[in-house]
Parts: structure tokens; sequence; C-alpha cells
């Protein structure tokens, strides 16, 4: 018996505002290859290689911080709480609606909340915090401690951008904030993409379960194939067999008790080329293309 019942080898990514989206990547204005600055995940919107969005637009709803990865990481300042490499967005306490609350007969094995893994998508996706909602900002002194479980824009007002306005506006990935203009039928819909299908929420029973336990009976004969790469307590199905749990590789995180199914396992939000260095990244940051299932039968058997 299945985790979940595959709807159409995952021909539904998510589900927003009640409606369905289709499978597939979200028109861009970046190049969407060789740096994840190339990419939406670039939060400043100024596109490394010229071109891209009008960053400059952005400036009143978001800190332009100058830096890239300065909106999930620090090279300083670490927060030692958060499980996560050189953490720098504020995690806000959220108790999410599970997938096991469907009450669903296909789930056979066991749903905690999300998991470091996904929570550190969530933290953006779920739309409970500004995307430049950030700890440690550039530059000596700039640190706030209570940012780490709470947004303050007082804090975040403190940020004086050099090349355009500062924001007054720190928006979230929601209704009402950033989806004012990013969602159909608005003055600007035109050309803000539509990102709706983006705005996961807390409400996670309509999507592919994270924190759920792979099962640990696996392979021929089970529903699962058998993850064998090893890398300290992550396992991962080895796609090109060289031995190293590459950035292509579907992965689960046992962050305790058992190896789990998060965002992360499907997604890196830094991109993987889709063939080769130079090459545009995978749809929707994903580490599989799902191309005739391909990502799905990376882990069912079907």
């Amino acid at each position: 018996m299945n985790i979940l019942k595959i709807i159409s080898a995952a021909a539904l990514l998510f589900l927003g505002s009640g409606h369905a989206y289709a499978a597939g990547d979200l028109p861009t204005k970046f190049s969407n290859r060789d740096s994840i600055s190339n990419t939406r995940h670039n939060m400043t919107q100024r596109q490394e290689s010229g071109g891209g969005p009008s960053g400059s637009i952005m400036d009143p709803y978001r800190n332009d911080y100058e830096d890239v990865c300065i909106y999930c990481h620090t090279p300083n300042d670490v927060v030692a709480s958060v499980g996560l490499p050189l953490w720098n967005r504020t995690m806000k306490a959220t108790t999410y609606t599970t997938y096991s609350q469907l009450g669903t007969a296909s789930l056979t094995q066991p749903v905690s909340q999300p998991g470091l893994n996904s929570l550190l998508c969530l933290s953006c996706h779920d739309g409970q915090t500004a995307v430049d909602s950030i700890i440690s900002m550039p530059g000596s002194g700039r640190y706030q401690v209570s940012q780490e479980t709470s947004q303050d824009n007082a804090f975040l007002d403190t940020w004086n951008n050099t090349r355009g306005p500062d924001a007054t506006v720190h928006g979230g990935l929601k209704m009402g904030e950033c989806l004012v203009c990013h969602s159909p039928g608005t003055f600007v819909g035109a050309s803000a993409p539509d990102f709706r299908v983006a705005m996961i929420g807390t409400d996670l029973r309509n999507d592919h379960p994270v924190g759920v336990a792979f099962p640990q009976v696996n392979g021929p004969g089970t529903n699962f194939n058998t993850p064998w790469g090893v890398e300290g307590t992550t396992r991962y199905f080895d796609s090109n067999g060289n031995g190293t749990m590459d950035s292509g590789d579907v992965r689960l995180y046992d962050t305790g008790g058992s190896a789990k199914v998060e965002c992360g396992s499907c997604h890196d939000p830094h991109g993987v080329p889709s063939a080769g260095p130079g090459s545009t990244f995978k749809p929707t940051f994903l580490r599989v293309s799902n191309t005739g299932s391909a990502l799905c039968l990376t882990c069912h058997i079907k």
C-alpha cells in the first residue's frame, strides 16, 4: 500500500487559495541558469548576468540587502538554535496542519510536524514571515537575536538601501502582501508573475507529505525503492552511482527517529542544472525532472 495516492504522477504540485495549478515552472524574467543569483530565489531581484526583473520596483516592499545569500545565510553570528547551515532567516513557531489529518487509508507511515529541511522552505512559503526578515544584516552590529523567532519591522526598517528607496513594507508570500501584485486581477497583474502556486500556507494537506517516515521495508516486492547511499544521517538515491550525494540526488533526512521525506528531499533551492553546467535549472527547483514521472519513480515502484 502506498504512502499516498499519486495523483497522475504528481500532476498537481500545489493547491493555493482553493485553486489547482498544473505542474511546471512559473514564467520568469531570470535566465534560470548558472547560479541562484539568476533565479527567482534571488530576493534582490537583480540578476547577476544582467537583464531580469526590475529590482527597483520591489525595493519599497522588501529590503534590498545587495547580497543574494544573506536572505537565508550569514557567514557570522550563527544561529545556534537552528540546526541549519549558517541560517539567517526568522523561524516562527508554527503548527502546521499535516497530511495525516486527511484520515486517508492510503497513508501507512507516521507523519510528524515538518522537519528542519522543510521548515527552511516554509519560512518563506508558508506566508507567515516577510521574505526579508533576517537575523543578521550585512555589516557590523546589525544583529538582533529576537529576530530568530519573531519578525520585527522596526529592526528591518533600519536597513539603508544604497541603490533604491528604503522598504516601507515587508511582505510575505500571501494574499494581502506579496500577492497583492503577484496574482491575477491586480493593477500590475499583467506583468507580475502569478505566485499563488508557491503560496503553500500552513495547511499542508494538499501537498506531498513532509515529515512522513519513509517505509523501512523497501526494495523488490514492495512499493518503494531502496535509497542505498548514506551520508551522515541522510540516505539518498545515488542517481549517477558515484557514491556521493550530489544536488541532483533525492534524499531522506533523519533528524531524529527515522528517515523522512521533507521539502529538501525533492527540491534544491539553489537550482540543479538540467543537462550539465551552463544549462537551465530543472523546473521548480527540482532535484530530478519529473518528465515521465521520473521524480515520482525515484522513490515509488509503480
